[in-house]
């Protein structure tokens, strides 16, 4: 176990509550909190068992003043979170009170803890690898009971055991490819270059079937990217209220009403969609809604998904057209909004278009809405959402991966183009040390303080 600080913060949301967590974590951990800690009858806690909690009041120590009524529980080292001895002082919900405990605990010689150092002391003590604990800030943003799930299955380990599975049949392959080339005269089994790619070939299928789901494993952790756009006034206020069944964008019958970019998220079979109501799409010589526009166009390019609305009561005029060339090389949901009334369009004028993907709706009273989310599914999931597959929901880790696919097709074109084995195993190594990156067994250091950056204090 590595020597660090002794570190504290707050564990849990500061604000008015319940109860607040202020968490110390090091060697010094016990003895800092005993100094300002006094129990029922003069009783403090030089005694405690591992383990246990203990009632008393914090105390602080230049005034001999109570700043409050506490619980302080005991782990001791290795059997904590962060695997170093840890307390955790239970004091009442509110902010002077949990930031005057803090402040106490700090100058008894405790340091402020840096965002994420808690896990980040976990990994670097050997409890959890980098995925596992990259997996405890995916569970605290998770936005959706899916996600949630899929974010609980990796910090249990399941994309780490998938990995090392790996790593180990590549770590074989290298050591006999080691021994055939530096041991010939001894009576080892010998590796061919067939062998080799076979056995590689194996691998690699496995990396593909991992990365299969890698696109989807993003959404689920990340969200759908979804941005609505059409002119002004066709019906996407109302849609973004639809779905969300709840009044959140003003509606009026007045063009250019939204002037600024609009998010919210809708949950469609435990998928968190970040649905994004923008500014109508046209020519205008107002400043502020010419400033949404703009908006409006950033952020189609930088959408998984458009829904573009357009008018079914209105002819469709040249803006439209321009909206359409705009998005038909993205994925798409076209909805012919306003079904209620007597449809002008000219189905010619959108046959261009995928039919399977255009869909009569009335945002006013919900017609279509249950087939615009059997698209999304359609386009996205296959037509079902299925978490027990997807493995891989992190962008680092996809990208560890691709590396390693590429890492191990390179050796298997070694091999077929020379049959040189000590050749191919460069390749093979690479792979192995790629996917070390995931688990942060060969992962440089400063990557992993940006990793951990990204979490919250306390955490």
């Amino acid at each position: 176990m590595k020597e660090f600080d002794t570190i504290a913060a707050i564990a849990t949301v500061l604000g008015e509550g319940g109860i607040s967590i202020i968490r110390v974590s090091g060697s010094k951990a016990l003895d800092i909190v005993a100094g300002i800690f006094k129990g029922k009858r003069e009783k403090g806690l030089e005694d405690i068992k591992p383990y246990t909690m203990r009632y008393g009041f914090i105390i602080e120590k230049e005034t001999g003043d109570t700043l409050d009524e506490v619980l302080v529980s005991y782990m001791k080292a290795p059997r904590s979170f962060t695997a170093e001895d840890t307390v955790e002082i239970n004091c009442h919900g509110g902010v002077i009170s949990t930031q005057k405990i803090l402040e106490e605990v700090i100058k008894n010689g405790a340091r402020l803890a840096e965002p994420g150092e808690f896990t980040k002391r976990a990994f670097l003590n050997g409890r959890i690898d980098l995925s596992q604990a990259e997996a405890v800030i995916d569970i605290i943003r998770a936005k959706t009971e899916l996600s949630m799930k899929s974010a609980v299955q990796q910090s249990n380990g399941r994309v780490s055991r998938e990995i090392n599975n790996i790593r180990g049949k590549l770590l074989e392959i290298i050591a006999h490819i080691e021994a055939t080339v530096d041991y010939p005269e001894e009576d080892l089994e010998e590796m061919t270059a067939d062998k080799v790619t076979y056995d590689l070939t194996s691998i690699l299928n496995k990396i593909k079937e991992i990365l299969s789901t890698a696109d989807e494993g993003k959404i689920i952790r990340e969200g759908l990217n979804t941005v609505i756009v059409g002119k002004p006034n066709v019906g996407k206020s109302s849609l973004l209220n639809s779905l969300l069944m709840e009044k959140r964008a003003i509606v009026t019958d007045v063009p250019g009403t939204t002037r600024d970019v609009i998010e919210e998220y809708i949950n469609i079979d435990g998928v968190p969609v970040k649905i994004i109501d923008t500014a109508g799409i046209r020519e205008t010589e107002d400043v502020v809604e010419k400033i949404g526009v703009e908006k409006s166009k950033e952020k189609i390019n930088e959408a998984d998904l458009i829904i573009l609305m357009l008018d079914l009561s209105r002819e469709l005029d040249e803006e439209d057209k321009e909206i359409i060339e705009y998005i038909k090389d993205k994925k798409y949901i076209i909805l012919l909004n306003k079904s209620d009334l007597d449809g002008k369009i000219n189905r010619e004028s959108i046959s261009n278009l995928n039919s399977k993907y255009i869909i009569e709706t009335s945002a006013k009273t919900g017609r279509g809405l249950d087939r615009l989310k059997e698209c999304i599914r359609e386009l996205f999931f296959r037509g079902e959402v299925k978490s027990k597959d997807i493995l891989i929901t992190s962008t680092r880790h996809k990208e560890a991966l691709i590396k390693a696919k590429e890492n191990c097709i390179q050796a298997i074109d070694a091999l077929e183009n020379t049959l040189a084995i000590d050749l191919a195993s460069i390749d093979i190594r690479n792979a192995w040390s790629n996917l070390g990156e995931i688990t942060g067994d060969t992962l440089e250091e400063d990557i992993i303080d940006k990793i951990f950056a990204e979490f919250c204090l306390g955490k």
